[in-house]
């Protein structure tokens, strides 16, 4: 038989035997924990970590038939207003079924405003169609509408469509920004400055990226306010390890649903440009307002407003979504950042950074300019979308000022105002007994406490520690976009835990 050189084993073998007699040699695993990137396993996601497990397992076990002491789990541990029930704006849904199946157009169900928006949209589309790739900064008439809408929110003060970047959601842009500002090593690896609690993406990302994490505390005896002297103090000592570049807000809050103020907003700014740092402004809550007294105002606007000295030098990063507010549209993932003082060739750099995940998704762009570009007075769809809008944001409020009211009649349990976003961050008294019971099952005490409420009631929560919080206290987050029937059953079910819990380990 023929016979050929392997110049791998440098040996002659007959093709035949070659393949019959060669054995692989015995080799371990080429990727392993071990082996594996480090900054991967330092990653910790609470919104979707082992309490939203165990629930997916028990809504299993209930559909098996396994009986428990309850007949659903209720999931109040993360933003998804249409899983927990919430109605999709109608004149949204209506463009998006006309872009996905443009067949649709010739319809008359459909008003004409509305096949006026899909065809704008799809004509921007290359082949006309929502499924073809789009540029990497995102569609050109969308990224102009953002632009228009940014300036009518601030008050005329111009925002230039170069400056904004069509983002997979907030959560793309956010991620996509520390990249750029992600480097050094050791004592000069960059330091990222969050608020704690804080949302778990960024300490995520921050420890995916092998930057430092930078912490500075809510003042919680102040329903959460951020005070320029925490921000010092967390500076100071940070640049004794790292070089803090980067200062990240997220207003209004998750998890804590604070709304800064004006002059807090001012307050950050100065303190940004005496210190030379990035600003990172976490906006997607925005029309989420509900306290009186309280105002959504953009990092962008009060910074235009302090005049040349800062609106020419800060530099800013604001992000928004269609995922939260009164849209709720968390799956189509769309969102938008602005980039305002960016240095050109940083700003070439991201745009080339972009171009490497080729484009946000089509659908995610197409339903971003719905939210900035909404039905106007004199359209045949405003009045349904305006009272549909209306009737989700009066909702939020009023479940908003139901959770305070409720939390705040349990022995144990207090609860600042829910001014904005959509969740509350309780402070729990917890019993000795119970948190010396978690550390030996190394547990955190929150942790323990969610835990057990799950099993016993089918609320799913999130735990304090999954966000940071100051030593000794502990937390939950929850979300308040339940139906106001069973937020009210899950609040009250939740008052009757904690009693017997507190008994229990007393």
């Amino acid at each position: 038989p023929k016979t050929e050189r392997y110049p791998v084993w440098g040996k002659r073998l007959t093709t035949r035997s070659a393949v019959q007699s060669f054995t692989l040699p015995r080799l371990g695993k080429v990727l392993t924990a071990d082996t594996m990137n480090a900054n991967v396993k330092k990653v910790d996601y609470a919104v979707r970590g082992p309490i939203v497990q165990r629930a997916v397992q028990i809504e299993k076990e209930l559909k098996e038939g396994v009986k428990k002491p309850f007949e659903e789990v209720i999931k109040a541990n993360i933003g998804d207003a249409h899983a927990m029930g919430q109605r999709p704006i109608t004149f949204f849904r209506q463009v998006m079924a006309l872009c996905t199946y443009p067949l649709l157009l010739d319809d008359n169900k459909f008003p004409e405003d509305v096949k006026n928006r899909a065809r704008r949209i799809l004509q921007s589309c290359g082949g006309n169609s929502i499924g073809a790739y789009t540029t990497s900064q995102g569609i050109d008439c969308v990224r102009h509408d953002v632009a228009n809408y940014i300036q009518r929110r601030d008050g005329g003060i111009p925002s230039d469509p170069d400056n904004i970047y069509l983002t997979t959601g907030a959560s793309d842009g956010i991620v996509t920004i520390l990249k750029l500002l992600n480097t050094g090593e050791g004592r000069t690896r960059t330091g990222v400055m969050i608020s704690i609690p804080q949302y778990p993406l960024y300490s995520a990302s921050i420890a995916e990226l092998g930057a430092v994490q930078v912490n500075y505390y809510l003042n919680e005896e102040k329903c959460w306010s951020l005070d320029i002297s925490e921000l010092q103090r967390s500076l100071q000592a940070a640049r004794e390890h790292c070089n803090p570049s980067v200062l990240c807000i997220i207003n209004p809050g998750n998890p804590t649903g604070q709304v800064q103020s004006r002059q807090c907003i001012e307050d950050v700014i100065q303190f940004a440009a005496k210190e030379n740092l990035f600003l990172m402004a976490d906006e997607v809550y925005q029309d989420n307002v509900y306290a009186e007294g309280c105002e959504f105002h953009s990092f962008k606007k009060v910074l235009f407003e302090m005049g040349p000295e800062y609106s020419s030098k800060v530099e800013l990063a604001s992000f928004h979504s269609t995922s939260k507010c009164y849209m709720g549209e968390c799956g189509f993932r769309g969102g938008y950042m602005e980039v305002i003082n960016m240095d050109p060739e940083v700003k070439a750099q991201l745009t080339k950074l972009v171009s490497v995940r080729l484009c946000p998704p089509a659908p995610g762009q197409a339903l971003m300019d719905l939210v900035v570009n909404s039905p106007q007075p004199g359209e045949p769809s405003h009045q349904t979308f305006m009272k549909e809008r209306t009737a989700i944001l009066s909702a939020l409020a009023e479940k908003a000022k139901l959770t305070e009211q409720i939390l705040n009649t349990v022995p144990g349990i207090s609860c600042n105002p829910v001014q904005g976003a959509m969740y509350s961050f309780p402070r729990i008294t917890l019993p000795e007994r119970s948190i010396n019971e978690a550390k030996a099952k190394g547990q955190a005490p929150d942790m323990f406490y969610c835990m057990k409420l799950l099993e016993e009631t089918g609320i799913c929560l999130v735990p304090g520690s999954g966000f940071g919080q100051r030593e000794g206290t502990y937390h939950f987050r929850m979300t308040i976009l339940p139906p106001t029937d069973k937020l009210k059953t899950l609040l009250n079910k939740l008052k009757e835990f904690h009693q017997k819990f507190t008994q229990q380990y007393s």
